[in-house]
């Protein structure tokens, strides 16, 4: 079955900062129940306290497609029953925005893969039809061209049109590389890709790569998005650590994905390679071969798209489309020091990331192979994501928000959020303000004309 037309519907330094120059060189199921179980105990109040009565009445005709970023998950995944990607420790924050009436679905892609490939998984999803990641695609980083069959539409009727000849839209919200995700898949809907094109016979290309689909998408947001990278990339690259972090995770999920949590915790999406299998569908490939394939394609991958070269490349690559909106709502878990000349995450940050706020708060860096310099404005940080970078991506049009003038085709940036990478989705978040922030949004997103 192919996609597309086949659906089925069953930085310049400065004082006070260090300059860094790019050149320089137990028993596992016992613990796995135990952090289950803590991870439970912490969620489940906070769930039942998200829980309404009554589901309001129908608020939104174009429904909310919620994409997760780096190493995370959607909704069909077991892992989301027991602590939500979407919500986090404040609850299901898609049960709450349902129950106010909105009709919202928590996508899942790929944790790992590449902006390209998550685009197409999350297009198939969406449309109810068979992953095609395209010819010319899977030849060049030599994966399956095909991935797993979604029997049921995410939004059954979207692109289509209803009786009053209107078409029916969806509203695109992606936190961290979530956003990145739904970048690239707008960008197809618009302008396609005459790389398929090319490859492809045209009774067999899908939907995603003959453009012409603007109008099925009426928002983008992107929420702590490293639209231009992040310097915390720079002393984790010069350890090894990148490369080394990347190494255990496919291993893991070589292993895991060939386990019995395979589709009932977890799911990684990387058929195509063969390093995990389709829940329920045929054993994957060799682990050793698998291993060795992906790790020599590394520019088919998140690591590679989230490096500031990678993220360069998608930037020069992707277009704007004059017929969506776009908003952007960038965080910030630090304050400025005016006598150091530097910025001091809050005490409220994630202590488990309070160590990257610090550091992409004093340090400034200068990359003389892209010829970029990250000055004083790049030190504010979510601890994963310079407020900066989360702003708007440097080569496409922006504007500051105005109620009273909304636009397409240019980034409306939101004012700067107090909190960190996590705490936007809830993760030991304030309950009530994580739910204010989201229905605020979802008001603001559902209000734009169609």
């Amino acid at each position: 079955m192919y996609d597309g037309y086949q659906k089925n519907r069953k930085i310049n330094s400065h004082p006070g900062c260090f300059v860094f120059n790019r050149g320089v060189k137990m028993n596992i199921k016992k613990t796995i129940s135990f952090i289950m179980a803590f991870v439970i105990a912490v969620s489940a109040c906070s769930i039942g306290a998200s829980a309404r009565n009554n589901i309001s009445d129908p608020k939104n005709d174009a429904p909310f497609v919620f994409v997760h970023g780096l190493n995370g998950w959607g909704g069909a995944e077991g892992i989301d029953g027991i602590i939500p990607y979407w919500g986090a420790t404040t609850g299901d924050l898609m049960h709450y925005l349902q129950y106010e009436g909105y009709e919202c679905y928590s996508a899942s892609v790929g944790p790992v893969n590449s902006a390209w490939d998550r685009a197409c998984e999350l297009y198939a999803q969406i449309i109810g039809a068979t992953v095609d990641y395209g010819e010319a695609h899977s030849k060049k980083f030599n994966h399956a061209r095909y991935g797993r069959t979604y029997y049921d539409a995410l939004v059954p009727d979207w692109g289509e049109l209803d009786d009053a000849g209107k078409i029916k839209q969806i509203h695109l919200i992606g936190h961290s590389f979530g956003g990145t995700t739904v970048r690239m898949l707008v960008h197809l809907l618009t302008e396609g890709s005459a790389e398929e094109m090319a490859a492809t016979p045209s009774d067999e290309i899908s939907g995603l790569f003959t453009g012409g689909k603007s109008d099925w998408v009426r928002s983008v947001t992107a929420i702590c998005t490293p639209h231009n990278s992040a310097t915390v990339y720079y002393p984790l690259d010069v350890l090894g650590i990148i490369d080394i972090v990347m190494f255990l995770s496919y291993l893991y999920i070589g292993v895991v994905g060939r386990g019995p949590l395979n589709g009932e915790l977890v799911d990684f999406h990387m058929e195509q390679y063969g390093l995990s299998e389709i829940p329920g569908g045929n054993e994957a490939t060799g682990l050793f071969k698998a291993m060795k394939n992906v790790l020599a394609n590394k520019e088919d991958s998140s690591a590679y798209d989230l490096t500031p070269e990678g993220t360069h490349k998608l930037n020069n690559e992707l277009e704007i489309s004059d017929n969506v909106y776009y908003f952007s709502y960038p965080f910030s878990t630090t304050k400025p020091v005016p006598a150091l000349g530097i910025e001091i995450p809050r005490l409220s940050t994630n202590p488990v990331i309070i160590l990257t706020a610090a550091m992409m708060g004093m340090m400034a860096f200068n990359d003389p192979v892209l010829g970029i310099e990250y000055g004083k404005e790049w030190l504010a940080n979510d601890a994963l994501v310079n407020t900066e970078s989360a702003k708007y991506p440097f080569d496409e049009p922006y504007t500051d928000f105005n109620s009273q003038s909304i636009n397409k085709g240019v980034w409306n940036v939101m004012p700067v959020s107090e909190g960190d990478h996590g705490t936007a989705i809830g993760l030991f978040a304030n309950e009530t303000k994580t739910h204010g922030f989201y229905s605020e949004m979802c008001e603001m997103l559902n209000a734009l004309p169609s």
